[in-house]
């Protein structure tokens, strides 16, 4: 039998390919499962760890949980291109991207609209989240009465919860606009130390600590540090959140007209809410208390699809087009399954006093996020401030069960 000089050729590529192929399996298979550590670098050379684990779905491909505490984040853009690996976080714009080996991925964690860079490496196998070096000489668990930035005009207050159990500690901050989210870490010899990462925000907490002062500094990422110092108080709250932004004179109903995704521009005044109870949500993409929000609305209009309710976001975002902004808008509604209208208010500025010049009629806004709830006959009835998210424990339920209670009030006026 005899072969054309290039039928010989074809035959040869062939066999190379094949060669090629078995003696170098795709680089994401080599990518360990299991549990890694991450640690991100911010200011003062301080390291920020998290906890995730790499899971190989069925097709091959690679999925990723973050660990915060009781938090579990679930990841699933994941691409893997030779030695390269680009982990997009869910919901929020910033991405992971980096070189791995089987047990290290180094690289950087990155929010481009923001220009931020941090740096990023992870080790496979490592389920400590902080190194425990020394047993714990105190006990934090309880409720503290902190300050941050004391003594300056930037200050403000905020109430430390924490649970301690041997060394290893969780809990957050409560502040007026909203909570720290899922904080874990350890308390070893004299100091504390804890850490979150959400995809939008990596906070860092270094505390000395004696039995009833905290004496430490607070780090986001790269770009930002100040200190705080907190004492024991189990009788100290807050300022009452529904007190903080408030119609001014001479105003009585919140009015606004913004443009949703399709380009349709919608106000209080359409079919859709009027004689409804309406929740007003103030918010943004990039927000993870927005975020932890959001999902509450979600479920509480899944479980009350059949009331005359309606919810209605306004977005204010930092993203430098309108088209960046919807694309953001889109994405939070596809991955939470938003199914209420999230219309664009401002776009290249997340600015409060800019986002309170949208709205005239408001005193300031305080925080993202702010939730006006509005009664049948358009009459805003109540104004919160911030979002006492699921990381607060018992304040998170107390929220739930006045939410649920102003709702029911309202619908049967």
């Amino acid at each position: 039998m005899f072969f054309k000089v290039k039928d010989i050729i074809r035959i040869a590529l062939f066999f190379c390919v094949l060669a090629f192929c078995s003696c170098n399996p795709s680089q994401s298979s080599q990518i360990k499962e299991g549990i890694w550590l991450a640690e991100l670098e911010t200011m003062d050379n301080a390291i920020l760890p998290f906890n995730f684990k790499f899971d190989r779905l069925e097709e091959g491909k690679l999925a990723m949980e973050i660990y915060n505490a009781d938090e579990k984040i679930y990841v699933d853009e994941i691409t893997v291109t030779k030695d390269s690996i680009f982990i997009k976080l869910p919901v929020f714009e910033g991405y992971i991207a980096g070189e791995f080996s089987p047990e290290t991925i180094d690289g950087v964690f990155k929010v481009e609209s923001l220009d931020r860079e941090v740096s990023f490496t992870a080790s496979y196998g490592v389920k400590e989240r902080f190194k425990e070096a020394s047993a714990s000489n105190f006990d934090v668990t309880g409720s503290w009465e902190a300050a941050f930035s004391p003594n300056t005009d930037r200050s403000y207050m905020a109430v430390g919860i924490f649970e301690q159990n041997g060394n290893k500690v969780t809990g957050t901050f409560r502040t007026t606009t909203g909570d720290y989210r899922y904080l874990e870490g350890v308390q070893q010899g004299d100091s504390l130390k804890l850490s979150t990462f959400d995809g939008a925000h990596a906070y860092l907490f270094k505390a000395k600590v004696s039995d009833s002062l905290l004496d430490g500094v607070f780090y986001s990422g790269n770009h930002y540090k100040e200190p705080f110092v907190a004492k024991r108080n189990e009788n100290f709250d807050l300022p009452q959140t529904d007190e903080l932004t408030f119609l001014k004179e001479g105003y009585e109903k919140l009015a606004f007209s913004f443009p949703d995704a399709s380009g349709n521009t919608v106000s209080l005044d359409d079919e859709e809410f009027r004689d409804k109870v309406v929740v007003v949500q103030v918010m943004g993409t990039w927000c993870p208390n927005c975020l932890d929000e959001t999902k509450f609305l979600v479920e509480y209009l899944k479980d009350n699809a059949s009331r005359d309710v309606r919810v209605i976001a306004l977005a204010f975002e930092y993203v430098k087009t309108p088209e960046a902004a919807f694309k953001a808008i889109n994405r939070l509604k596809e991955r939470i399954g938003v199914e209420y209208p999230i219309l664009l208010a401002q776009y290249a500025s997340s600015d409060k006093a800019l986002a309170q010049d949208k709205l005239p009629m408001l005193n300031h806004i305080l925080s993202y996020p702010t939730t006006i709830i509005i009664d049948r006959s358009g009459k805003v009835r109540k104004i919160h401030t911030g979002f006492n998210g699921p990381a607060t424990g018992d304040k998170y339920l107390s929220f739930k069960t006045d939410f649920y209670d102003l709702i029911d009030q309202l619908l049967a006026e």
